[in-house]
This record gives C-alpha cells, structure tokens and sequence, in this order.
C-alpha cells in the first residue's frame, strides 16, 4: 500500500502525491473518483479494489501558489542530480557556488549549481576561470513551480500515466 497515487484537483491540476492508502480512503469517503488503477488490487475485510494511480477530487481545493524555494533537494532536482561539470549522475553530490562566497556569490539560483566530490575539490575556491573548468548549462531559477514538489514532479514525470496530468515544463527535460 505504500505506491504513491497522483491527486488531481478538479480541474485536473495536480495537487499532491500521496500513498494509496490516503487516496482509497478519499475514494471511500466520496471526496475523490479514482481515474486511472494499476494492474493490482488491494484486499481488505470488506473486498478487493484496484490500486489507484490516480484520483481526482469532487470539489475544488484552493491554493496559493506556491514559491520554489533554494535547497539542496530543489538544486539537485533542478539539476537532475548532475554534475554540472563532469555530466556524472549520482546521488552523492554537494552544492558547488560557481561566484564562491569569499568573492560576494550568493546563495541563489543563478550561482548554485550540483557537483560531483571529485570537481568539486578540483574547483576548490576559485573562480570559473581561475579552475579551468566549464559548466554544461548556466544555472537558472526554474519557471515552472508545480504545486507537488519537485523531486515528485520529476519522478512523476517518468511514469507513463502520470505524464498526461503533469504539465510540460522546458526547464526539466524528460
């Protein structure tokens, strides 16, 4: 029961993921209609139902937009847990700061970029110029700020289903 399912408003933007579990109780209480159901189901004292993928609320939830904001999660997601030096792709990265600090770079969106161990300690506290070592794209503010997270947009982005829901963004590639 630990799958996660997509939540739709209703009008179909996404809101949320949440595990199947939360989502069958929406369904049973009559607060959300299941859309898509995965190949399995789910037994319980009173039946077997199908193990949504994705539901979609009754009524409409308002929410403010939301604001991306700047952490190691959003950097790396931003980054597809790239190295934006060397193009490795990993889950052991650190936050590289390409102006470094000492030299007034900022923590913001456009000097903090993903970086491998090994390029890291290469760039060390030098400017670009100084390491001798280039970026592959130039770190930006994402524009598109989904209502999920990030890390789950772009996970959901993966999953074939899901992929008609979510909106296409150019900042984040398939």
């Amino acid at each position: 029961m630990d799958q996660d399912v997509l939540v739709l408003n209703s009008d179909f933007e996404p809101l949320n993921v949440c595990h199947a579990r939360r989502a069958l109780v929406l369904v049973f209480l009559g607060k959300a209609e299941v859309l898509h159901a995965r190949d399995w189901t789910l037994g319980t004292v009173h039946g077997t139902y199908p193990s949504p993928s994705v539901v979609k609320l009754r009524h409409h939830v308002k929410r403010p937009l939301p604001e991306l904001r700047l952490s190691r999660r959003t950097v790396f997601a931003r980054d597809l847990f790239t190295c934006q030096y060397c193009g490795l792709t990993t889950r052991d990265l650190t936050i590289d700061h390409v102006v470094p600090r000492r030299l007034g770079g900022g923590n913001s969106w456009d000097n903090v970029v993903a970086a491998c161990r090994k390029c890291n300690t290469r760039k060390s506290d030098k400017p670009l110029d100084q390491s001798g070592m280039k970026l592959r794209q130039r770190p930006v503010r994402p524009r598109y700020i989904p209502y999920i997270s990030l890390t789950k947009y772009l996970a959901g982005r993966r999953n074939e289903i899901w992929r008609d829901y979510l909106p296409e963004c150019q900042d984040f590639p398939d």
